[in-house]
């Protein structure tokens, strides 16, 4: 009976730990450029008490092992990158990324961050930055008296300065791609940092080398599809009932047997 009381209890714990995980899909499914993210389990060590193929027999064997499984346990919380609805602003400074890559930003640290946000703001020296005013790892200042801003989809930035007829350049905006997006890690405000698991990052121009292009006056929506998370919310919640009526079931057989045996 403790055995099935651990398989069971570890159960729940896999099964609370999706929930989370789930919990956390459904909280961001406004949250600009969010990815969601899933459970994966792993069962734990099996306990042979006999393999295949050992002697049955002077000359036969058997054709199945017999062994019990330990339970499960959850092996990581996996990032999906899929694609997020593209949401029209008409904002000259929102970008949404369509494909793969991310926005390179500075930290107040220094170092770099990464981020599929891409609602940009102008900061009082007219540089493009983030909405918690994180500078673009490649900096983008507007002109004063910029009367338009135009990005094109390879991340040239153009103005059209009040007085004049042609347009300026004032720079391009460059995306940067890992092998192993997936290995990211998340630093909360739509932040991920590089990690050995995600690989180095590659920048370049966008629509160049595997890199998305740009779409001006869009932003990317999440990835979470509300009716898949309340399926899986479903789901968990039956599983993680059946794992505790296991464990009132095997608590009720062990007291029968302390009574009767």
């Amino acid at each position: 009976m403790t055995s099935a009381l651990q398989i069971a209890r570890s159960g729940l714990d896999a099964l609370d730990q999706r929930m989370k995980t789930i919990s956390n899909n459904l909280a961001n499914v406004g949250t600009t450029g969010f990815k969601r993210d899933r459970a994966a389990f792993v069962s734990l060590m099996y306990q042979d008490d006999r393999s295949p193929g050992a002697a049955s027999s002077a000359d036969t064997q058997y054709a199945t092992g017999l062994g019990t499984g330990t339970g499960v346990r959850v092996a990581g919380t996996e990032r999906i990158h899929a694609q997020g609805t593209l949401i029209q602003t008409d904002n000259a400074l929102d970008l949404a990324i369509e494909g793969a890559g991310f926005f390179a930003v500075t930290m107040p640290d220094g170092t770099q961050a990464f981020s599929r946000d891409g609602g940009f703001k102008l900061s009082a020296t007219g540089e493009m930055v983030t909405t918690a005013g994180l500078r673009l790892a490649q900096p983008i200042i507007i002109p004063d008296g910029a009367e338009r801003i135009t990005i094109a989809p390879d991340g040239t930035v153009t103005a059209v300065i009040a007085g004049q007829a042609a347009p300026v350049e004032v720079g391009q905006l460059q995306l940067s791609r890992f092998l192993n997006p997936a290995g990211l890690s998340p630093i909360g405000d739509n932040l991920y940092r590089e990690t050995a698991g995600s690989g180095p990052a590659t920048a370049g121009p966008a629509g160049i080398a595997g890199m998305g292009t740009l779409r001006q006056g869009a932003l990317e929506g999440s990835n979470v599809s509300t009716v898949q998370e309340l399926v899986d919310m479903i789901e968990t919640q039956r599983a993680y009932e059946i794992n505790a009526k296991v464990i009132k079931a095997a608590d009720e057989m062990g007291q029968y047997v302390a009574q009767n045996v």
